[in-house]
């Protein structure tokens, strides 16, 4: 089976609107590869190995590796354009990445034992479902695994609260105790409030 993480490139020349509307039209997708302090390289590459790779959750925070003209350059994909309607990738942004460079990427959130949690009698909501982060590229996780059991009803799971992988960092929790975000919350259920004050007025009518 063909990597899913490895995309084969072509450098392009012919730019501008009518340029991208012919690549599409040949089921081929324009991209532009920048950053490491390189000059930005306009790129074509073919529909249906990007649209295939797009399907996979990691292909978003994985490391890639576009052959340009050959050539192996590593990066991340850091803007992908759909059309609206149709199921057609319109456009990607890959930026390259070092070693030795950290980077920032959007990890996503895995939650675990869900199930667990609301038999206490709440029901989970997620405030998000990925964790800005940043690391070097070799420790850019795959995703981020949050297990839930121990929540009880009304209570809040906050970023503060995750354990992040080795060498991982929340760019949000760098800006200080303020941007602690709330990750998830076990609610109490519906009703239950309405349920209480029904059982007081009935307990004050009885004395």
């Amino acid at each position: 089976m063909t990597d899913l993480f490895t995309l084969d490139a072509e450098v392009r020349t012919d730019l501008g609107k009518g340029a991208s509307r012919r690549l599409r039209h040949a089921n081929k997708v324009p991209a532009i590869l920048y950053g490491e302090g390189q000059e930005p390289v306009s790129l074509t590459l073919e529909h249906k190995n990007v649209f295939r790779a797009q399907q996979e959750e990691a292909f978003y925070s994985h490391v890639l590796t576009i052959n340009v003209d050959g050539k192996p350059v590593e990066c991340l994909l850091k803007d992908m354009q759909r059309h609206p309607f149709k199921q057609v990738v319109m456009h990607l942004d890959f930026l390259r990445v070092d070693a030795k460079h950290a980077v920032q990427v959007n990890a996503p959130i895995h939650f675990i034992n869900e199930d667990v949690a609301e038999k206490k009698g709440g029901a989970m909501t997620h405030h998000v479902n990925e964790i800005a982060v940043t690391c070097l590229p070799a420790d850019i996780p795959e995703f981020i695994e949050i297990d839930v059991a121990n929540l009880e009803v009304g209570q809040t799971l906050h970023l503060s609260d995750i354990t992040l992988p080795k060498g991982v960092t929340s760019d949000e929790l760098a800006k200080g105790e303020s941007h602690d975000q709330a990750v998830a919350t076990l609610n109490a259920p519906k009703g239950a409030s309405d349920d209480s004050a029904d059982e007081a007025t009935e307990e004050a009518s009885a004395e």
